[in-house]
């Protein structure tokens, strides 16, 4: 019913309206025996790796669909970011809204905007920044970037909502965990921190974090 890849950082998942090479262009190889293509059942920015889920066909699209509106998938990220929260564990309950209604992707913490929750571990602690497990229990769009910013954490490397940097953003989708199927146990799907977070990793002494 599904497939989950490894999705590097800096290619974008989809087709944008500019072109470009993009991961969704790779997916006839991914087929394995079905007719068509297998098509994304939700999205990662360019600049995330990590695992990225795939429906392959209609009735599982709906299926996967479904589960992640319902926030039944569970999804943890990895993070390197500036600085740190003085806890070692929290929920950042700030709803989100985008910057211009009109147009754009980018968004912004508003009181009267989409719920959004992020649920948050301290998993290490470096000079200068902390390695952040992130939980987001919804899916808005660059959610767990504008919440750690406006907790004044950004992510390292983040040039929209904190500051470009020596490193690319540093973010991971670490794993995903879904319930498939009745009567039995989720799927669970890990992918390995990629080499250019391990690097960054290293350059702050937290490589033994992961």
């Amino acid at each position: 019913m599904m497939l989950v890849v490894d999705k590097p950082a800096g290619l974008p998942a989809h087709r944008g309206p500019k072109g470009g090479a993009n991961l969704e262009e790779t997916f006839g190889a991914l087929r394995f025996g079905l007719p068509r293509d297998p098509a994304l059942a939700h999205r990662l920015d360019r600049d995330t790796s990590g695992c990225l889920v795939l429906g392959r066909h209609h009735k599982a699209l709906e299926k996967l669909g479904l589960l992640f509106r319902q926030g039944r998938v569970g999804k943890r990220y990895v993070a390197l970011v500036e600085g740190g929260p003085a806890q070692e564990e929290g929920l950042i309950d700030l709803p989100l809204s985008r910057l211009d209604p009109s147009r754009g992707w980018r968004m912004k913490a508003d009181p009267s905007g989409r719920p959004a929750q992020t649920r948050w571990r301290v998993i290490g602690r470096g000079e200068g920044v902390s390695l952040l497990e992130l939980s987001p229990l919804t899916g808005r769009t660059h959610q767990l970037r504008v919440h750690c910013a406006a907790r004044g954490f950004p992510i390292v490397g983040d040039p929209v909502y904190g500051a470009a940097g020596a490193h690319p953003l540093q973010l991971h989708a670490r794993s995903v965990e879904i319930p498939l199927y009745k009567n039995r146990d989720a799927v669970k799907v890990e992918a390995p921190v990629p080499p250019h977070m391990r690097d960054a990793l290293a350059d702050f002494g937290l490589e033994d974090a992961v």
